[in-house]
């Protein structure tokens, strides 16, 4: 009788561990710092409990980066990512698949397949930084590689003036895009102003 207990409770337990792992959600993660990538160069995926705060503290485990949330009359507020402390003309925001939300952190539910971003942002103005990106396409057979970027509403455009990291190698592009032959390559793109891309890889 009391193996069969045991055995009952340590089943209940077993499924009590496995309920939150089930519930959360696989989820894109970035973190981009005021001169470099904190975490997720690749946005790799994490295991979120339910929003962008909790993908953070995800980044922050699976990275093990430093961050500090301050509780203030408005919500919970991320003062702090790093060794980078927010201030009155600068600080840290987050997008979620492109789009910086209406509301804070803690009230935006993630799913499967989004991606959250956190990023270091000077404030000037009444919109963000441009999130850069890299598209990529076959022409007259070569690779060529273009700069976007998305703002706030998450509508992208061409970027012009990036520097673009070409297997580790800079180049600067006037018009936003290169072109090189074809092989496998690893590409970032870099503008002043704005949030860095994440890296692609491929050929």
């Amino acid at each position: 009788m009391y193996r069969r207990s045991f055995v009952v409770l340590a089943a209940l337990a077993a499924v009590l561990v496995l309920v939150p792992a089930a519930l959360a959600a696989r989820v894109h993660v970035r973190v981009e710092g005021k001169t470099q990538t904190i975490f997720g160069t690749t946005e790799p995926t994490l295991n979120v409990t339910a929003t962008a705060l909790d993908a953070l503290e995800a980044a922050s485990l699976a990275g093990e980066f430093y961050y500090h949330v301050a509780q203030t009359a408005f919500g919970p507020y991320v003062d702090q990512i790093g060794r980078n402390p927010a201030s009155a003309s600068s600080g840290w925001d987050f997008k979620v698949n492109g789009v910086e939300p209406p509301v804070g952190a803690d009230h935006v539910k993630v799913k499967d397949g989004d991606t959250v971003l956190w990023y270091w942002a000077a404030f000037s103005g009444t919109t963000g930084p441009m999130t850069l990106e890299v598209e990529t396409s076959l022409v007259r057979g070569k690779r060529c590689f273009f700069a976007t970027g998305r703002n706030d509403a998450g509508r992208s455009s061409r970027v012009r003036g990036v520097v673009f990291a070409l297997n580790g190698r800079r180049v600067s592009s006037a018009s936003g895009v290169v072109c090189t032959r074809l092989g496998r390559y690893t590409v970032k793109v870099t503008k002043s102003g704005a949030i860095r891309s994440r890296t692609y890889s491929g050929r």
